[in-house]
């Protein structure tokens, strides 16, 4: 029997209570488990985590105290994994673009056709599911570059660019044999076969891994 897996959750964030209900309605309507808060503190103040089913925040833009925007900015520092989408009313354009740019989904404008806020609902909660994986990915590549050595990291790295063994023994002022011994560890503990394999991994534990 299949494993059932966990429904994502979206959390309505708005301080107009009939309208926050109205999605909460609409979101639930179609199978959706949604969330209520009436303002960004009550959502900060115990702020659920991004679990296993993905799932997004819808914010609006403007809310008493915490904007929407102020929101989006606290989460950001904390590199909160949640997708954001924003509603915004008329007038609130420039400000929608700039969450767009600091990483928002997208933003819709009030009053909006249900089915344009449930599509962009969808694509926020598959933009969730591809972070959490891209996440998982990078925290298994971040464990096995743990196993290794200092020294192990540092040919990693150098192999990893492309460098031969002659030139990894002189830029590190050890022999080749060294190199040739540091480099079936580094092989054998990352499970890679290759220069470009060990790259890939690398890049996946962190993008600026091989910078500098």
């Amino acid at each position: 029997m299949t494993p059932h897996k966990p429904d994502p959750v979206i959390h309505v964030i708005d301080d107009e209570a009939p309208f926050r209900r109205s999605l909460i309605f609409l979101l639930e309507s179609v199978g959706w488990t949604a969330c209520e808060h009436e303002s960004a503190e009550s959502f900060l103040a115990a702020p659920p985590s991004l679990h296993a089913g993905g799932g997004c925040l819808v914010l609006d833009i403007r809310m008493p105290r915490i904007s929407g925007l102020e929101l989006q900015r606290r989460l950001a520092a904390i590199d909160s994994p949640w997708p954001i989408i924003f509603m915004t009313g008329h007038g609130d354009v420039d400000l929608a673009v700039q969450a767009m740019k600091d990483g928002a989904v997208d933003f819709l404008q009030k009053p909006f056709k249900d089915q344009a806020f449930l599509d962009t609902i969808e694509r926020a909660v598959e933009l969730s599911r591809t972070r959490q994986q891209a996440s998982r990915r990078r925290g298994e590549a971040r464990a096995l570059l743990t196993c290794l050595s200092p020294r192990e990291m540092e040919v990693a790295r150098l192999l990893a660019l492309g460098l031969s063994n002659k030139e990894i023994g002189r830029d590190l002022a050890i022999s080749d044999n060294t190199v040739h011994v540091h480099r079936q560890h580094v092989m054998e503990k990352t499970g890679t076969g290759s220069a470009a394999e060990l790259a890939r991994l690398i890049l996946r534990a962190d993008p600026a891994g091989l910078d500098g």
